[in-house]
């Protein structure tokens, strides 16, 4: 679940929704990718999509976010997976 691609979109979730337009833009990847990446965090509510003005946004439910990242395995999946993504940004 917090493997580098989806912790690439969960980071830029962060701090708020965002809107499908502006995920494929900033992250340069295709609609159906984003889908794919997000399909299990969809499927179990840890991200909301919403239709709101005929734009797409979604959002992260940080606390149910948080209590799963609190597990210790989980939360060295994290570590592991943001080590990696911040080794492809430098």
């Amino acid at each position: 679940m917090f493997d580098p691609d989806t912790s690439e979109i969960l980071a830029e979730l962060e701090n708020g929704g965002k809107e499908l337009q502006y995920l494929i833009e900033k992250l340069k990847i295709l609609e159906d990718e984003i889908y794919e990446r997000l399909s299990y965090l969809i499927e179990y509510d840890f991200v909301k999509e919403e239709k709101i003005n005929n734009k797409i946004i979604f959002t992260a439910d940080a606390e149910k976010l948080s209590k799963l990242v609190e597990q210790d395995k989980n939360f060295d999946d994290v570590v592991n997976g943001l080590a990696k993504m911040d080794s492809y940004l430098n």
